[in-house]
């Protein structure tokens, strides 16, 4: 079976940086799907998120039309923080023998030592990062030693072991972030074109981003 993908993230909003990541990570590493699982309580943030409901129903919208995007809205029906850890030890539980790709950005890697219980993670999936020019790999210290021992440049061994390896590869790069397009809203601007119609419909009718004026 092919591997899964999953796509974590608070996606406050969702932006086609995020889609056209997926959907190449998606066609390169032959992922039977990519599941986007928005965070219902980021511990790394110190702002609270916009109501999750809208947010679930922003990446909905944005990943209609695409057959291989599924949401999963899990991590909302559990309390605390919102644990990667915790998310993916669920999804190898539903799914003991199929590789599982973690796939996240370079920025997100770089931050990963700080994660909870992140020396895990590399025994319940495989770890696939987004490479942004100008970043540079870690040769030293955690990362530089999870590089060493785990690194492949083959797409062969995410597909033919569940869990283990780490993946660098290179993606179209769009320079959008969550925080400058929050940024856009709260002035009142337009994100046409930076987001997908249906979410930009969505957040022209709730006015969820008016408050951060």
């Amino acid at each position: 079976m092919d591997p899964i993908g999953i796509f974590g993230g608070t996606f406050d909003p969702i932006h086609v940086g995020h889609l056209r990541t997926a959907l190449e990570m998606q066609q390169r590493l032959s992922l039977q799907e990519v599941r986007f699982v928005p965070c219902a309580d980021p511990p790394h943030r110190d702002t609270a998120p916009t109501a999750g409901v809208l947010r679930l129903d922003m990446v909905a919208a944005a990943i209609a039309e695409e057959p291989a995007f599924v949401v999963d809205d899990r991590e909302f029906g559990r309390g605390g923080p919102s644990y990667t850890v915790d998310t993916l030890s669920a999804i190898r539980n539903e799914n003991p023998d199929v590789s599982l790709c973690l796939l996240m950005g370079m920025d997100s890697f770089l931050r990963l030592p700080s994660w909870y219980h992140w020396e895990e993670i590399i025994g319940l999936s495989h770890i696939v990062v987004a490479h942004r020019p100008g970043w540079q790999a870690p040769n030293k210290g955690p990362l530089g030693r999870l590089l060493a021992d785990c690194g492949t440049d083959q797409v062969a061994r995410l597909q033919d072991t569940a869990f283990g390896c780490v993946f660098v590869m290179s993606v179209t790069q769009l320079e959008i972030s969550a925080t400058g397009l929050r940024a856009l809203l709260s002035q009142g601007r337009d994100p046409k074109f930076l987001i997908p119609d249906r979410v930009r419909k969505i957040i022209i009718q709730s006015k969820c981003y008016v408050e951060e004026n």
